[in-house]
């Protein structure tokens, strides 16, 4: 039998969070030491930057086309293969706790498994998880931490930020000290919010089994992803005023039109509020609007959020190593997609494949007993990877439907040549707004191509050269002093791209 697996998830969490990857605002001392223990990648990739397709891509080990979620709102088909059942069917306890989001959210009629368990008091099986215990960013819905929270804590149930509005738009309403949108001061006790809950609840179930069980624990963590209301308590760990603008923020407002119109059109008519392509962005908030000030304050909540995520896990691991399993335990840490955080003075997610939502945090430590070597992995990997990587840990072969490879553990690993690319694709059709992308990552060039929709003519595209440009500025496109490497570099996309799910699955939902 293979090693035990934590696979520990966060929501919309940027690279540049992490003290491992450079980041200097949230101290974030647990996962830095996993880092310096295993393998981190430098150049990880989601095959979307939106939840639904990002985590049923985790689940698969298919790429975006092929397991058929396009977009946000489309169920994950009851039938998908799933690594949980492979490990399960050999002879692993499994576990997912936290964020699942492989079925709609917004489900008032109750048509989807996932968001029936906690209505019936109940936690599974699902998709190959025995324990299935849910939690997503507030006290809202029909799962496991909102029914916990509403019948132990109701006090604290109005507390969060009220996410949609009374006509179900999400609320573009600010708070905080500046006003920022969906920024909030949320009074919730730590103890009570789900960050906490969902490392209790972790190690609940982790106390539950036996000492020579083999599991596979997926915990999912809802945050660092928006509204951003920590518990008021914490919050005095960062003070706003104090926090620099982020790299990627251009302050001239002039230089940031200019690199935001050499971007294709969707950019600027989000920036000024006339394009809105993504549920979760609020329709009525302009990013234009965005101030210095409001941006602090956001990372500053952000990092809060980052820093008890970190507080959290290093329980788990206690807890883990109380049990003297921590030998024995691989842990892989990664975020289902990445947050704009200011990135051209744009927030939240959306059609838009640059570093703040495809560039991930990803670390892999292999358990101890393994004697795997630390290092950094500079080749470009994806989730898509890790499917595979949880049956190779368990000393599985890589089912057939699966469509990643085990993650090489250095660049100088046989298994690292094949890492030569990394996909990623955008669809979605919503408020009347379709824009479609694809997009290749390959020898330090990020090349996407649009093709028709409502914004596009399937003309446009960005190319960008990391190593020159690595804030993704100056849109090499149409320059045509670039125009062979892009001719190459679309080429080389289209040959490895599979081909869309036929027929095409319903949106069933918003998100």
């Amino acid at each position: 039998m293979g090693r035990k697996i934590l696979f520990i998830t966060t929501d919309q969490q940027r690279y540049d969070t992490l003290g491992c990857n450079g980041g200097t605002i949230a101290r974030t001392p647990v996962i830095d030491g996993v880092a310096a223990a295993g393998v981190r990648y430098e150049r990880a990739h989601p095959q979307s930057v939106v939840c639904m397709p990002s985590r049923s891509t985790m689940l698969t080990g298919q790429h975006v086309s092929t397991h058929g979620v396009w977009m946000n709102g489309v169920p994950l088909p009851e039938d998908a293969p799933s690594v949980a059942e492979v490990l399960q069917d050999a002879g692993y306890r499994t576990a997912i706790i936290g964020k699942p989001h492989f079925e709609p959210f917004l489900d008032p009629f109750a048509r989807f498994p996932e968001n029936g368990f906690a209505r019936n008091g109940t936690f599974g099986p699902h998709r190959g998880f025995e324990h299935f215990e849910s939690a997503t960013h507030g006290a809202a819905g029909p799962l496991h931490y909102a029914r916990w929270l509403s019948s132990t804590h109701p006090e604290a149930v109005g507390m969060f930020y009220p996410v949609l509005d009374g006509s179900l738009e999400v609320n573009a309403m600010g708070g905080g000290d500046t006003g920022a949108p969906q920024a909030w001061v949320n009074n919730i006790p730590k103890d009570w919010y789900h960050t906490d809950w969902v490392a209790d609840r972790t190690i609940s179930w982790l106390d539950s089994l036996g000492a020579d069980d083999d599991w596979f624990c997926w915990m999912s963590f809802p945050d660092p992803h928006h509204p951003w209301d920590p518990p008021a308590g914490e919050v005095g760990r960062i003070d706003w005023r104090d926090v620099p603008l982020v790299e990627g923020y251009i302050e001239d407002q002039t230089e940031r039109e200019r690199v935001i119109d050499a971007k294709p059109r969707h950019y600027r008519a989000w920036y000024d509020g006339t394009l809105v392509s993504n549920y979760e962005a609020p329709a009525k908030w302009a990013p234009a609007t965005l101030t210095p000030d409001q941006l602090r304050e956001v990372t500053a909540l952000n990092a809060v959020e980052c820093e008890l995520i970190d507080e959290a896990i290093g329980r788990v691991l206690a807890a883990i190593a109380q049990r003297g399993w921590d030998d024995d335990v691989d842990i892989v840490f990664t975020t289902d997609h990445g947050e704009l955080g200011g990135d051209f003075g744009l927030m939240f997610k959306g059609p838009y494949h640059v570093d703040g939502l495809m560039r991930l945090p990803l670390i892999w430590r292999p358990a101890p007993s393994s004697s795997a070597t630390p290092a950094t992995v500079t080749r470009p990997v994806g989730l898509v990877d890790l499917a595979p990587t949880f049956c190779a840990i368990a000393g599985l072969p890589v089912p057939a439907w699966m469509e990643g490879t085990p993650l090489p553990v250095d660049d100088g690993d046989a298994d690292a040549r094949g890492f030569e690319r990394v996909l990623t694709e955008w669809d979605s059709d919503l408020f009347g707004v379709s824009v479609h992308l694809r997009t290749i990552t390959r020898d330090g060039w990020v090349c996407t191509t649009y093709q028709p929709g409502t914004a596009h003519d399937g003309t446009e595209g960005e190319l960008y050269d990391l190593a020159n440009d690595p804030l993704q500025r100056e849109n090499r496109w149409d320059d045509p002093a670039f125009a062979a490497t892009r001719s190459d570099l679309v080429a080389d996309l289209w040959d490895h791209q599979p081909p869309m799910k036929s027929p095409l699955p319903a949106v069933q939902a918003p998100v």
